[in-house]
């Protein structure tokens, strides 16, 4: 029956006879493995258009479904990680299999006659992959996309003639946004497969009639057919490849950064590692002040019409020679510039922390999303009202002039100031003006404010106003006299020490602050009030001499010096107590005539207030995140 239709088949359409010109090809010189990396970029390319197509099935492309259905492939879809990661590592693996087999093309002198039509559709062919990689890189619309794309938009808005035009084409319009990214999608999903469908027939058919270029130093052996030995070899190649793909896209897997924002700046934009050679190509000086069009049009069209120029040049043997090591010298200076970027950027402390800070906010909008669900107006909306992610920043533009936190600017950038000019510019850290805050309100910011005062507070010395330093009036007051004279004490005490700072753990009521030891927070109480330890040493005088107490739910004061322009301790720490200092830090119940902290209730607004806050007492959904801080080159860095 089945052998009944196949010859049924065989008569209508021949396909015994396609399938033995196809598979019974003469090699000439035999099978080599040289030949394989055409066979790889088709398979490369199938692979692409299935998993794109499964894609394609979930995506949803505009300004506030391209990242959410993106996280719904990539961690609510079944097995749709896995489809993700193969359509992302195939790209990049297609890139390098392009340039192996423009390689060997060109060492073996393919492009010769009659085969240079041929070589001219591989041409096209390659800009068809180029235009794939550009236009997918935008369609998660994630922070990372986002800014590479647009920069992608802006060097063809210098192209000669109708740069400007060309650029709002792309865009939809004058902006860049939901209409940017429906033309990337519909490029992308719908012209550029097609074309390259089309070249890539044509590139074969081509390739069919002239058959494959041997060298002549290969000719010495018999000739093989493509079936079994050419294509084994091809088989093992691209099951190679797929290995190699499947291994990244298991181990590493494809990243989504944060939502697309274009209301936030994000320094570390770049291109994919297979264009860093010429955003790096552009940073040089030269290239710089000649143009973007000189850098990104004409210098890029020169190479690539000499590239053009091949089948002409190589007609003769030295001009094939000169083609090779054009070649050779093209991809080492692209290997080159590439590496040299990497090497910048890893040494780049700003860089880093920005694509750390990417990479906490891809990771965050998803742990909210999984919390929460996204509303309808989008994941970012739940980035824009997260304390977790929206406290750092307004701690770095509010805060970080004077306070440090952790050592950074709370985002995890270290502050710099840079010093010099031209190549001589050097950023070297910022001295802090105020305490470091990034233990602010815990257990061990409570401990160091007793015994280790002086540590604490030692950046108000940088304080200078003039030939006077206000700040070291802080140093030298009655709680910095206070911690000096109980230190011994208090260390001599450490369950005593411990009370004490349960006590005022207990005060705030923090999210962060974990479970209270109530028993230990009474007898801290009373060391509180009372000033004896229970070793029966006495501590200079009771806390309760100068701070404002009363206890959460109480109707009574346990002492009121309330507007003594020392800092109250009700509440210390906790939410209310810090929202109201950081209004007013001058306030009587604060620190009054003796402030040195400017008034924040008319610089922020009460919704940034509230994200600073929630932040800093650690009101926000439970994350496994943390700020990591790139370390500071020795004598500073570029």
């Amino acid at each position: 029956m089945l052998a009944g239709l196949s010859n049924w088949l065989d008569d209508r359409i021949g396909h015994r006879r396609l399938l033995h010109d196809a598979l019974y090809e003469p090699v000439p010189g035999g099978a080599r493995w040289r030949y394989v990396w055409g066979s790889t970029l088709v398979f490369v390319f199938v692979t692409q258009m299935i998993t794109g197509f499964f894609l394609w099935t979930a995506y949803s492309p505009s300004t506030i479904t391209a990242w959410e259905s993106v996280y719904f492939i990539q961690h609510e879809l079944s097995y749709g990680w896995l489809v993700r990661g193969i359509h992302h590592f195939a790209a990049q693996a297609m890139m390098i299999l392009l340039g192996l087999h423009f390689l060997q093309v060109v060492i073996d002198g393919a492009y010769r006659a009659p085969r240079e039509v041929n070589f001219w559709l591989g041409l096209i062919l390659m800009q068809i992959v180029l235009g794939l990689s550009l236009t997918g890189y935008l369609l998660p619309w994630d922070q990372k996309g986002y800014y590479a794309t647009q920069v992608a938009t802006n060097i063809a808005g210098v192209t000669p003639g109708f740069g400007p035009e060309i650029q709002q084409m792309a865009q939809g319009g004058t902006g860049y946004g939901h209409h940017t990214l429906t033309r990337f999608f519909a490029l992308h999903a719908g012209l550029l497969p097609v074309l390259l469908l089309v070249f890539m027939t044509a590139h074969i058919a081509v390739f069919r009639r002239h058959g494959l270029h041997v060298p002549h130093r290969f000719l010495a052996k018999p000739a093989e057919m493509f079936w079994p030995d050419q294509v084994l070899r091809d088989a093992i190649a691209c099951l190679a490849v797929l290995a190699t793909i499947l291994y990244f896209a298991i181990t590493r897997g494809a990243e989504l950064s944060g939502p697309a924002d274009p209301s936030e700046a994000y320094s570390a934009a770049r291109p994919e590692w297979y264009f860093l050679f010429l955003f790096r190509f552009l940073k040089f000086e030269a290239i710089d002040a000649m143009g973007l069009d000189v850098g990104a049009i004409y210098i890029p069209g020169a190479l690539m019409g000499i590239i053009a120029l091949m089948p002409i040049i190589g007609r003769w043997k030295l001009g094939h020679r000169f083609n090779v090591a054009y070649t050779l010298g093209l991809l080492g200076g692209a290997a080159y510039l590439t590496v040299l970027a990497l090497s910048e950027d890893k040494a780049n402390i700003d860089y880093q922390a920005a694509v750390a800070e990417a990479h906490r906010d891809g990771q965050r909008a998803v742990e909210l999303a999984q919390a929460e669900g996204i509303p309808a107006q989008g994941a970012l909306s739940l980035l824009k009202q997260d304390p977790f992610t929206q406290g750092p920043r307004i701690f770095a533009r509010a805060c970080s002039s004077c306070h440090h936190y952790n050592g950074h600017d709370g985002t995890g950038r270290i502050v710099l100031v840079t010093t010099g000019k031209g190549h001589d510019l050097v950023s070297t850290p910022v001295e802090p003006t105020a305490a470091d805050l990034g233990n602010f309100g815990s257990r061990e910011w409570m401990s160091d404010i007793l015994v280790n005062y002086h540590e604490v507070f030692a950046p108000v010395k940088n304080i200078v106003d003039g030939e006077q330093k206000p700040g070291e009036r802080f140093l030298t007051g009655d709680m910095a006299s206070w911690s000096t004279d109980n230190k011994e004490a208090l260390t001599k005490n450490p369950e005593d020490l411990k009370a004490l700072v349960e006590f005022l753990a207990q005060q705030g009521a923090r999210p962060d602050a974990g479970e209270i030891d109530a028993p230990l927070a009474l007898k801290g109480q009373e060391i509180f009030t009372g000033g004896m330890l229970k070793s029966g040493d006495a501590l200079s005088s009771a806390c309760t001499d100068c701070h404002t107490m009363k206890l959460p739910n109480a109707e009574e004061f346990l002492s009121e010096n309330s507007g003594s322009g020392v800092p109250t301790l009700e509440g210390y720490g906790g939410a209310i107590w810090l929202r109201r200092f950081i209004e007013n830090p001058g306030h009587a119940d604060f620190y009054g005539e003796n402030n040195l902290m400017p008034v924040f209730a008319a610089k922020l607004t009460p919704d940034q207030l509230d994200l600073l806050v929630r932040w800093m007492v650690g009101d926000y959904i439970p994350t496994k995140q943390t700020i990591h801080v790139p370390a500071v080159a020795s004598g500073g860095g570029h």
